[in-house]
């Protein structure tokens, strides 16, 4: 093993004086960095000291203060309810919109003495109420946690509370809202209006996450659109003690959401126009004892937008839900609750002929060649039926125009193979048939054809539109001397699958309903129906919702603001009908209010603008009839369709086609058109509509 060779290090040899010097200076060094650490120790020292004596003062001196204030105060997270979504019309006029209000609530506190007897006198002079009277209130709601003592304050109220809060434990005042409807009646049933959950509905909403507290829509507009329209609940985080008296609020989370804006199609101005002149109409009428309901609508032929829609008698949407006990005796008269235009069918009357003759073209039982010769009587069997006159020698557009009744008898007839009817011939099935073979046959066939060639329309068959309650109108045949409603899918099923249909109809049957006299149609059947004649075949479907916008809380919708949604035509259907005959029919109606013969030529006499045109008159019983007008505008190029419909109200050209060409006349002023400048209206809902008679009508109650 070799030896380890240890390397001795050389010191270096220092002077003496160096040494002394180095030793001072670490003396110093040492010295500075001792009081350094000394001075922190006695600040941390300081410091703990102060936390331990603020800690034993807090556990000792304070500690049964805190442990109360920890077991009686909590944070709660208390619902804020949504502003629901504004109503606007077409113009941006505002319809319908949350009002802030002011509530005043009281509410029970345990173990806090509330003197109901001195609040009372304190709060009654404030609110104009005998100090006894407010005191029975009070002690009448002691069943409930919380109860509403004054709804609506005003801001005096407001601030007489808020510097008195001391004195009344319990009193508080919540910022609601309330729905309103500035313009009253206006479209009152088209909008709707609001309501709390009931028992009927508590399943439904609890399952879409309401509150029990919340308020929903309960009929048109409102109710149609309750998910755009109510918006998101919020919550508002709250520091309270355990009486549940509130301490501290700390914000929202999350906060409430307000409801989408909607924008409908409807032409507020005009719809306000109609209202008031149906109104009037009504009530200068010699009809007026037996008329007991009124409908108008207007459709946009090109996008199927709802311009007017008026279902008179009246509503006022205002009244619910608080104020519907003191208006129940208006309430409770017939069709005020009630959206006659979607809800109500009547009979149709000649309204149906340019249908039917379409249908007749198409079967090949009436050609553009075929000359009627017109008589007053037809015989059916041993059963005649009457014309309102004698025409001469009709052909099928001058049929329409003069509504001959004989000429549709025929069509009606002539479909069902009843054959040989004239005004002293009584007719019957075709040669060799038996009677019973023929109604199960040839008749049901027959009359079947006519009302397919009306549904095809959607004459008896809902439109769809946007409004809840919508009700299909009724196609009828004959059952033991009555009309009963016809099941026209189940025939078309049986036919197709048998040739046959079993039914107790008669060959009168055909002749009624060849002039619409055995069916029952809503007025927005009428209009989607008159709207499809004037567009060529398309079917377009009827709808009031244009657009929605996000909440902006502006009274008044501008061009600048941006909708989040348009809601544009839909096309329900494209009905090919050859292009010669419509063209037949629509001459036709023309005619009805561009001939002097025609039946509303008097109703349309000097008109601006050319219009086209069906009168219909069908007999209601009693020595009443009911007053229809189909009609669109202009002839030429078509813009708009209207359908009036008037129960009791006489002859079609009597009630309804002077509504239709009033309707008429104020769209065209509007969009200044035909009509002289001077002449010429705005689209805003005029100001003294409030003083107009339909504003007041409902009771008289604004």
């Amino acid at each position: 093993m070799w030896p380890i060779r240890r390397r001795r290090r050389k010191r270096k040899r220092r002077h003496p004086s160096d040494g002394a010097a180095e030793t001072q200076v670490a003396r110093k060094e040492k010295r500075s960095h001792t009081a350094r650490v000394n001075f922190i120790y006695g600040v941390v020292f300081v410091a703990f000291a102060g936390l331990i004596l603020r800690t034993g003062y807090l556990q000792i001196a304070k500690g049964d203060f805190f442990r109360n204030q920890a077991t009686t105060t909590s944070l709660n997270r208390v619902p804020v309810l949504p502003a629901r979504g504004y109503i606007y019309d077409r113009n941006g006029n505002l319809l319908a919109y949350d009002k802030p209000s002011y509530n005043v609530y009281l509410t029970q506190i345990p173990h806090v003495v509330q003197n109901y007897q001195q609040m009372a006198a304190i709060l009654a002079p404030v609110f104009h109420m005998d100090p006894d009277k407010l005191y029975q209130t009070m002690e009448s709601d002691t069943s409930l946690a919380t109860a509403t003592l004054f709804k609506g304050i005003t801001d005096a109220q407001l601030a007489f509370i808020l510097e008195h809060q001391s004195e009344l434990p319990g009193i508080s005042v919540v910022l609601d809202s309330q729905r309103t409807y500035p313009q009253g009646d206006l479209a009152g049933k088209v909008l709707g209006y609001i309501g709390a959950i009931t028992p009927q509905t508590e399943a439904k909403y609890e399952k879409l996450g309401y509150l029990p507290n919340q308020k929903v829509g309960e009929a048109g507009i409102e109710l149609e659109y309750e998910k755009r329209l109510q918006g998101q609940v919020g919550y508002q985080v709250v520091e309270t003690t355990a009486s549940g008296t509130q301490l501290k609020k700390l914000g929202f989370d999350p906060p409430p959401t307000p409801g989408q804006y909607l924008q409908l199609t409807l032409d507020g101005r005009l719809q306000a126009f109609t209202q008031n002149y149906v109104y009037n109409l009504i009530n200068a009428s010699k009809y007026r004892n037996q008329i007991q309901n009124a409908s108008a609508v207007m459709l946009d032929v090109k996008t199927g937008g709802v311009l007017a829609l008026v279902s008179y008698p009246y509503l006022d949407p205002n009244w619910f839900p608080s104020q519907v006990l003191q208006h129940q005796k208006y309430l409770s008269r017939p069709f005020v609750q009630y959206n006659t235009v979607i809800q109500a069918s009547g009979a149709p009357g000649s309204t149906v002929k340019p249908a039917n003759l379409l249908t007749a073209l198409q079967a090949g039982v009436v050609t553009p060649q075929t000359v009627f010769p017109d008589h007053l009587v037809t015989m059916i069997g041993s059963y005649p039926i009457h014309d309102d006159g004698a025409h001469g020698l009709v052909t099928p557009s001058y049929a329409i125009t003069v509504s001959c009744d004989s000429f549709f008898y025929h069509v009606g007839l002539e479909l069902g193979r009843w054959l040989g009817s004239t005004s002293t011939s009584g007719g019957g099935p075709p040669s060799g048939e038996g009677y019973l073979t023929w109604l199960h046959r040839d008749f049901i066939k027959g009359l079947t054809a006519l009302y397919q060639g009306e549904a095809r329309f959607g004459l008896g068959e809902l439109t769809h539109i946007d409004l809840p309650g919508e009700q299909p109108g009724k196609f009828l045949i004959d059952k033991n001397y009555s009309k009963v409603p016809l099941d026209l899918k189940a025939a078309e099923a049986s036919i197709r699958k048998t040739g046959a249909y079993d039914n107790s109809g008669t060959p009168v049957d055909l002749a009624f309903a060849g002039i619409g006299q055995a069916q029952q149609f809503t007025p927005i059947e009428l209009a989607q129906y008159v709207m499809t004649i004037a567009d060529n075949g398309v079917k377009l479907q009827p709808h009031l919702l244009q657009a929605v916008y996000p909440s902006n809380m502006q009274q008044r919708l501008t061009p600048q603001m941006k909708p989040l949604q348009t809601f544009g035509p839909t096309v329900q259907a494209n009905l090919n009908i050859p292009s010669p005959y419509l063209k037949i029919v629509q001459q036709g109606m023309y005619g009805v209010v561009n001939n002097p013969n025609g039946t509303a030529y008097g109703d349309f006499a000097n008109a601006p603008y050319k219009a086209a045109g069906k009168t219909g008159t069908a007999q209601l019983g009693a020595n009443q009839d009911n007053s229809v007008f189909i009609a669109y505008a202009p002839y030429d190029k078509p813009e708009v369709a209207v359908a009036v419909m008037v129960p009791g109200a006489g002859y079609g050209s009597d009630t309804a086609a002077p509504i239709a060409r009033a309707m008429l006349d104020e769209y065209f002023k509007e969009h200044h058109e035909f009509f002289p400048k001077d002449q010429w209206v705005s689209t805003d809902i005029p100001a003294n509509w409030t003083q107009s008679a339909a504003y007041r009508m409902p009771e008289q109650g604004h």
